[in-house]
């Protein structure tokens, strides 16, 4: 398995204007530096433990992402250099990722996570929830963070009709979103097995990772 071919291939089917992050959880350092060589420079990682341990040791151009879900006292330990949050799915997680930043004297920028699987296990907001948070005054207050857009997860199942409809939904919600944070600009949907489906619905960043680095370390 050659890591810079399989990155070469990838780059080749996604839009210049997409952004692939290299989920690189699991995987370890010289994997990392592999894709690195090859140009890579975005990376996702899902522990903060993990990614923290891989940022000390690999160059520091590189932009690591927070995709898995997070837990607020670990909030600490990526905010002196987290490039993007993914998976922040509430306004407690996002007050003290505020926190965090103030103590650096970083604006952190997030992505808000929207539910828009039929699995109950997959971890967002709905609209709803979407709605009244953005529409807060506590919301209006927080300084230290930017939010750049939405990530959600389709359901896991091979019906690609359904994956389509749950792409739709959410391009539909960030197209929403958008007269109340004209700002926003990033849509973050599709992995391995669906991104293609996913740009084709409108997102700008997907995250790969087994059609990258191989199945998955455990």
């Amino acid at each position: 398995m050659s890591i810079p071919k399989n990155l070469a291939d990838i780059q080749e089917n996604i839009p210049e204007e997409v952004t692939l992050v290299a989920v690189s959880k699991t995987k370890p350092v010289e994997d990392l530096k592999v894709a690195y060589d090859a140009g890579q420079r975005v990376f996702g990682e899902n522990k903060v433990q993990e990614m923290t341990q891989k940022w000390e040791v690999l160059p520091k151009d590189i932009e690591w992402h927070m995709i898995g879900h997070v837990q607020r006292n670990k909030v600490k330990y990526m905010a002196p250099y987290v490039s993007l949050i993914h998976g922040v799915d509430s306004f407690r997680l996002l007050k003290e990722i505020d926190k965090q930043g103030k103590n650096h004297d970083r604006i952190i920028p997030c992505l808000l996570q929207m539910h828009i699987a039929e699995e109950s296990t997959k971890f967002g907001l709905d609209t709803e929830e979407l709605q009244d948070l953005v529409a807060s005054d506590e919301f209006k207050s927080l300084q230290n963070i930017v939010i750049q857009g939405l990530m959600g997860m389709a359901t896991f199942t091979d019906d690609q009709e359904q994956i389509k409809k749950e792409f739709k939904s959410l391009k539909a919600t960030f197209d929403a979103l958008k007269g109340q944070l004209p700002k926003i600009s990033v849509l973050s949907m599709g992995m391995s097995g669906d991104y293609q489906l996913a740009i084709e619905e409108g997102s700008t960043m997907v995250r790969i990772g087994s059609s990258i680095f191989g199945a998955r370390n455990y």
